[in-house]
């Protein structure tokens, strides 16, 4: 059986866990890397053995060897690429968010209708271990109905500057970059509910704190302090059609004791915590009972995580699965991201 020829598009920092992801599985062959740093594209083409180095994504889609794509890109980049992607009929991967607008959203939604093809959004976190496992003790009605939802991701120190602190490139700061992610984790445990109602804050006071020593944090290869137009943090109220609720709050700088990730959800006949490690709250004969499960992983390991993210587009990509991330959750993501802002920028609650 002939493998599967990917072609990876972008060749910054999260390429590589696509690209390691990759190399582990026996149905692929990493066929070509495409960054607009042509040496980076070298580099990371000798490193896995892909046979073409492109710098412009539409030579690369001018390959009728390559049958799927991971896009790695800038955030306002997504768009344009999975379009292309599906129009020359490639199943395509593209990392979270889906992209920066409503508008653009559709626009790729209505691609994938048009190709017959697949795109799966990178909701890395719906891949987890310790996700589908408690999506498993939902889906049996151990927690009841879900009415209520936190999510916390608070970096006291965590700007990474270059093109995440770039408004236009990457269409906001610490809610789209990382909030997305434990956003969206609980919006597919409580069945993806459809928004309600959005009310949303955005503070810009802190900036890249340039002036902190003594307590390092990742910064992006274009790294600069002086760029700054994104966020400090945000917070949001969201309400949905079947009365439940969510709270998110969220940040990359922050004056905060230490960092926090806190994923929390809340029903009629349990709790449950999906970070910062799995547990279940429950009720047994007339007491509250917290389950902690016998697991390999009880919080989200990065690695495994997106192995298990990789390897299921691959099983998608060869008709054997449907991918647990579709293009219409990704669109409904944009939505909520983008109401929040808009929340924030008129001072207002914002109506579906």
């Amino acid at each position: 059986m002939s493998k599967l020829k990917i072609g990876v598009i972008g060749a910054g920092s999260i390429s590589e866990s696509h690209l390691q992801s990759y190399a582990h599985n026996e149905k692929v062959e990493i066929y070509a890397i495409c960054d607009l740093n042509e040496q980076r594209a070298k580099d990371k083409a000798e490193k896995y053995g892909a046979q073409k180095v492109y710098v412009d994504y539409k030579e690369l889609m001018n390959n009728a060897e390559i049958d799927a794509v991971s896009i790695c890109t800038w955030n306002n980049s997504h768009a344009d690429i999975a379009i292309e992607a599906l129009n020359r009929g490639k199943n395509v991967l593209v990392e979270k968010p889906l992209t920066t607008s409503v508008k653009k959203a559709l626009e790729i939604e209505e691609a994938v209708k048009k190709s017959g093809k697949t795109l799966q959004v990178g909701f890395v976190r719906r891949y987890a271990s310790n996700t589908q496992i408690l999506k498993q003790f939902i889906e049996k009605d151990e927690l009841g109905e879900i009415y209520f939802a936190k999510a916390t991701c608070i970096r006291r120190l965590g700007n990474p500057g270059g093109w995440f602190s770039d408004k236009e490139r990457s269409g906001g700061g610490p809610l789209i970059d990382i909030g997305v992610h434990v956003i969206d984790v609980l919006w597919y445990l409580m069945g993806c509910p459809k928004v309600k109602s959005i009310s949303g804050n955005t503070y810009s006071q802190l900036g890249n704190r340039k002036n902190i020593k003594n307590l390092s944090f990742y910064q992006a290869a274009d790294y600069d302090p002086d760029k700054n137009t994104v966020e400090d943090m945000a917070n949001a109220m969201i309400r949905f059609e079947n009365g439940a609720s969510m709270l998110v709050d969220v940040s990359f700088t922050l004056h905060a004791k230490k960092d926090e990730i806190a994923v929390k959800l809340y029903g009629t006949k349990g709790g449950a915590e999906v970070e910062p490690e799995l547990a279940i709250i429950t009720e047994k004969h007339d007491t509250i009972l917290n389950v902690e499960p016998q697991v390999d992983s009880a919080t989200f390991d990065f690695v495994k995580g997106f192995q298990a993210e990789i390897d299921h587009f691959i099983n998608v990509c060869l008709g054997e699965k449907e991918t647990l991330s579709p293009v219409q959750d990704g669109v409904e993501m944009t939505k909520i991201l983008c109401g929040i802002y808009e929340s924030a920028e008129e001072a207002k609650e914002i109506y579906f």
